[in-house]
């Protein structure tokens, strides 16, 4: 028999060590699977999708940009080489740009998460002041 394995509080294992690890006070993840983490300027939100076995990062990098062919152009060609994991997008209600990260929640250790926590925060910390600068 398979055994079931509870994603949300295995990521919420993680959050709290990732907290302990560097001093840090993090809220817990809610119920729902939604935390937070702060890094440099970069908030990132964790997100435990467990009815689609997903684990989704985001982390607002611009509010409502306008973004002409040339500008949408250069943030998807950015996403092909220069955002590591990270893929810019925009959410569809706000019309706010985002990196995200998706991640299988199947085989998920604490290294993985730990790795793609930095991966983001490192890569929105980066761009929000350069997108403040290139969209205004």
């Amino acid at each position: 028999m398979d055994e079931v394995v509870d994603h949300k509080a295995r990521v919420a294992k993680f959050l709290e060590r990732f907290g302990t690890e560097r001093n840090l006070a993090l809220p817990q993840l809610s119920d729902d699977g939604v935390g937070s983490i702060q890094r440099g300027s970069a908030v990132v939100t964790i997100h435990v999708l467990s009815d689609r076995n997903v684990l989704l990062l985001l982390a607002k990098v611009a509010t409502q940009p306008t973004l002409d062919g040339t500008k949408a152009a250069r943030l998807l060609t950015a996403s092909f080489v220069e955002t590591g994991d990270a893929a810019f997008a925009l959410h569809p209600q706000t019309g706010d740009l985002y990196l995200r990260i998706l991640r299988g929640l199947e085989g998920l250790d604490y290294e993985e998460f730990e790795d793609t926590v930095h991966s983001i925060a490192q890569t929105a910390d980066k761009w929000d002041d350069k997108l403040a600068a290139e969209l205004a």
